[in-house]
């Protein structure tokens, strides 16, 4: 029985974690990415120390660009830094997390979330003239690890 149960429970939250990642998905691409080859649309990022209920300001050191990796900067409403970043990542060997709007753009998050937006490195570099792309990690200072696109 109560193997039964926590088999149960397991496909509940295994649909429902399925469900929200459905609810994010056909959000097209942020305005820095519509139109480029690549782009997969947005979806809602929590960064690890998410402030429940509070409206955050953000700058973003590389604006949308997938060749290039960036540091998601936390700020007060005029720009200045607070502490709080988060790099770009790779979720898989070719799907980037690339943060936006653009280079230096204070923005704000509502509710502590931000909304990147999802790249297939491979396609993004066959766009530039590549034969193929990977997601690597890579520096963006002053984020400790970062990730981009890297075209062969």
């Amino acid at each position: 029985m109560v193997r039964l149960f926590t088999i149960f429970m397991l496909s509940a939250l295994s649909m429902m974690t399925a469900f929200s990642a459905m609810a994010d998905e056909g959000h097209g691409p942020s305005v820095g990415a519509k139109g480029m080859a690549g782009a997969l649309g947005v979806f809602s990022f929590k960064p690890d120390d998410w402030k429940r209920g509070e409206m955050t300001y953000w700058s973003d050191t590389d604006g949308v660009n997938p060749g290039a990796a960036g540091c998601h900067v936390g700020t007060d409403k005029d720009g200045n830094p607070n502490g709080r970043m988060f790099g770009e990542a790779c979720l898989s060997d070719t799907l980037l997390v690339e943060s936006n709007p653009g280079v230096d753009v204070v923005h704000a998050h509502s509710d502590d979330v931000g909304h990147p937006d999802k790249f297939d490195c491979d396609v993004w570099c066959k766009g530039q003239g590549s034969a193929k792309g990977i997601c690597v990690a890579a520096p963006a200072p002053p984020c400790a690890a970062s990730a981009k696109c890297s075209c062969e």
